[in-house]
């Protein structure tokens, strides 16, 4: 089969001499190999059927070697459309269905070259720009929790009649300069510095308010960013078992200040596991994606949601759609005379056969709501898209890590694990015979590429942590980031920064560490007390070594 991309070279199997190496043991005789130079088994970061030895702006694009085994490829190529193209508010051909309100009319607009956001500059919050792929978190100051008036993905464009939940250009984003108890200096004097962002966003950027609603409680709004979505099949291949044994190991040993989210997880078992009862049947599973780790298994996961609520175009398993909670746009759009007087030209373009009679007769307001609220919509995107699109997410290798033979990168390979930070991020896991679940019983058996015992190089334990920065995520509690691949950011979105941590703020490794011990109760506290005291060339080690995984 010939693939597209010059350049690039898949590993291919040889996976039981792989897994059977030490962590400095150099691997050899591999299939497919362009050089002889052995590399050492931490080498290949998605293991022997998920890393790619590309390291240019197409890095993250790649498919796996379980996918062209799988004689998955056109499949893999075809999901890749669905992800890079823009979707249309056609009501027929291809990638079709777009709104009424979404949030971006692609999914590469969220994931510039299929990684990590981009930080957002001063000023207005906008998302033409295809790099902005930060998402405003509106959400109550008192609990914490989303607003229920808006969506949990707030959207900020609409078909007309209908009318944008938000209007981002009054969003402001300015950034802020912090101060840690040791004034951004190491001992020996070398300065660095810390910005975090604050938004603000006033209220007559809100639709409904605009419309005579009151809002019932204060709001607050944050960035997060999204992450990259490459490998994110190896850490579903991860079995559950494992996964539990590493929140009992950290929950036992009381190693970290802030413990675990008891929320979630609590002597010894999940106290509240991931579970899908509208499409599936409640069955459990180990939390795993995502920052506050909302989701489980990666078939019902933050990729296979964002396809249907990012662009609100429905599928045979979401017939509805993605709106508040509390159904306050769907109210107030139906009162609202503009949106009244546009719905029947735009209601006949979408049901011209009028197979849905209570959107075309009876009082305006009722068909309004009769629409919006639809639990029976026409599905927009067909199986078999949706299939080739979870055979992408899940097909995407990790690149393998750059200069392994550097004695810089060798040295703070050592140093990362001395001081600490491989307690969080876990440098391995093995997967396991990686039977492929979904808790939205879509998937059924072998449509989707697997990964069976693979030692893989992810750095992270797959928990949830503490980091208590200035501004800090939702919640406190963060899953710990994969590091693998982030190295690569910036030569492949052209950033001018690293744009490290949940919204960015982190221009590069070293301000990523820093944050770590900006609160003295951080989970990470102790391991930046321990980098602070490095001189600087071990310090400069830790930071090429992050770089190069």
């Amino acid at each position: 089969m010939n693939v597209k991309r010059s350049g690039f070279i898949i590993l291919a199997a040889a996976s039981i001499a792989l897994a059977s190496c030490s962590d400095d043991e150099p691997v050899t005789d591999m299939p497919g190999k362009t050089d002889s130079a052995a590399k050492p088994e931490w080498y290949y970061a998605g293991g022997v059927l998920g890393t790619s030895e590309l390291f240019t702006a197409n890095a993250f694009e790649q498919p796996t070697q379980a996918v062209m085994d799988a004689g998955m490829y056109q499949s893999f190529k075809n999901g890749e459309a669905l992800f890079e193209k823009p979707f249309m508010t056609n009501t027929s051909g291809v990638r079709h269905g777009l709104g009424p309100v979404y949030i971006r009319t692609s999914c590469l607009h969220c994931h510039p070259n299929y990684g990590h956001g981009q930080r957002l500059r001063e000023g207005s919050f906008s998302t033409k720009d295809p790099g902005n792929g930060c998402l405003l978190v509106v959400y109550n100051p008192e609990t914490e929790a989303y607003v229920p008036w808006l969506a949990g993905m707030p959207q900020g464009y609409a078909v007309a009649p209908f009318k944008a939940p938000v209007d981002e250009s009054k969003v402001n984003v300015h950034w802020v300069t912090a101060t840690d108890e040791w004034g951004n200096r190491f001992p020996d004097g070398e300065t660095y510095e810390l910005t975090y962002p604050e938004v603000t966003m006033p209220e007559d950027a809100i639709y409904v308010v605009n419309q005579g609603y009151t809002l019932p409680t204060p709001y607050a709004v944050k960035l997060e960013s999204t992450i990259g979505i490459y490998g994110t099949g190896l850490l579903d291949a991860i079995a559950e078992e494992d996964i539990n044994a590493q929140w009992e190991l950290e929950e036992s040993d009381g190693y970290l200040p802030n413990g675990l989210n008891t929320a979630y997880f609590e002597s010894g078992q999940w106290k509240s596991p991931y579970a899908n009862t509208l499409q599936g049947d409640g069955t459990g599973y180990a939390r795993r994606f995502t920052y506050a780790l909302s989701r489980g298994p990666l078939q019902d996961a933050a990729g296979a949601n964002a396809i249907w609520n990012i662009t609100n175009v429905t599928r045979s398993d979401r017939r509805y759609h993605y709106l508040d909670a509390a159904g306050t746009y769907a109210d107030y759009s139906s009162r609202d005379p503009e949106v009244q007087a546009g719905f029947d030209a735009y209601i006949s373009r979408i049901d011209p056969d009028m197979e849905h009679p209570e959107w075309h007769e009876g009082a305006i307001e009722t068909r309004i709501l009769a629409y919006l609220n639809s639990r029976n919509l026409p599905a927009e995107m067909t199986d078999d898209e949706y299939t080739d699109l979870m055979v992408w997410h899940r097909g995407l290798a990790v690149p393998a890590v750059r200069d392994v033979d550097d004695p810089e990168v060798v040295r703070g390979r050592e140093l990362f694990e001395e001081i600490g930070c491989a307690y969080c991020h876990r440098p391995s896991w093995t997967t396991g015979p990686d039977r492929v679940v979904d808790p939205a019983r879509f998937f059924k058996a072998d449509e989707l590429p697997r990964y069976p015992y693979q030692t893989i190089w992810p750095y992270t334990d797959m928990v949830q942590h503490k980091l208590l920065m200035a501004n800090d995520i939702r919640g406190g509690w963060c899953r710990t980031t994969p590091l693998w691949g982030r190295g690569l950011h910036q030569r492949i979105t052209g950033s001018a920064t690293a744009d490290r941590l949940h919204d960015c703020r982190a221009r590069n490794a070293m301000e990523a560490i820093m944050w770590h011990g900006y609160s003295p109760q951080s989970d990470g506290r102790r391991s930046v007390e321990n980098f602070r005291r490095l001189p600087k060339a071990d310090r400069d080690a830790v930071c090429a070594f992050v770089d190069a995984i």
